[in-house]
């Protein structure tokens, strides 16, 4: 499958990533080996390197350079909070209209066939903001309640920590729909059954902005929401409240 390119020159490339498509290759997933630096590589017919990550369930916008210099350049912007990261995302529950998410995250013990536990002492600062754009309330009855409500947020994390969104929206009691390790079982199992092909994890890298490494310019790149999304949006437009 051909990935859609949002931005290319002779020194770095961005693409939309599809959901459910690895950043590369990892030992947790030995056996995968499809990863959009594999597809890039063909698609480009030149090596890339891997400046930011998402997710595997996460679409969105994802750059990646045709060289380690300027990879190292992109990645300091990153690690040093200089860039603007852009989300939406499907949350369970009304959520405020706006609001921050201070908490500090610790690494986690990722071993597979092992429960994942934190790891003391490595905490790090890490802040979410989110905007809630719609909310919704479906009469489909969820667990102990008669309907399931939902909120559609557009979020901007001050950091890059590993599964920020997710683990900051599970502490906020707010869970991403169709997040199978931080999620709740509940709505899932209610939203893939009303839902069916276009189930996903609900979760969007909508824009991204930094400044090109060699030319100085600033860079403001977006890319547009899949078509399990959009029809999900869709079908929830006549449940808004």
């Amino acid at each position: 499958m051909t990935l859609e390119i949002l931005y290319q020159d002779e020194y770095l490339v961005a693409v939309n990533k599809p959901a459910g498509l690895l950043v590369h290759r990892t030992h947790l997933a030995k056996d995968e080996e499809d990863a959009v630096v594999q597809r890039l590589r063909d698609q480009t017919g030149q090596w890339v390197f891997p400046v930011h990550r998402l997710d595997r369930g996460t679409s969105g916008v994802l750059v990646m350079a045709f060289t380690p210099e300027v990879a190292r350049h992109l990645a300091t912007q990153f690690s040093e909070t200089k860039t603007q990261k852009t989300y939406h995302c499907l949350v369970r529950g009304y959520c405020d209209d706006a609001g921050v998410i201070d908490y500090p995250l610790a690494k986690l013990n990722e071993q597979k066939g092992r429960s994942r536990f934190k790891i003391e002492g490595t905490e790090r600062d890490a802040e979410t903001s989110f905007v809630r754009l719609k909310q919704f309330q479906l009469p489909v009855p969820v667990s102990r309640y008669d309907s399931m409500r939902l909120s559609w947020l557009e979020v901007t994390p001050k950091q890059g920590r590993k599964h920020q969104i997710r683990r900051h929206f599970k502490h906020h009691l707010s869970p991403l729909v169709g997040d199978s390790c931080y999620g709740c079982r509940h709505i899932n199992k209610v939203a893939k059954e009303i839902w069916e092909d276009d189930f996903r994890l609900m979760l969007h890298a909508s824009s991204l902005e930094f400044t090109h490494p060699i030319t100085n310019l600033p860079m403001s790149l977006s890319a547009g929401f899949s078509d399990k999304i959009v029809n999900i949006l869709n079908k929830l437009e006549g449940y808004r409240t």
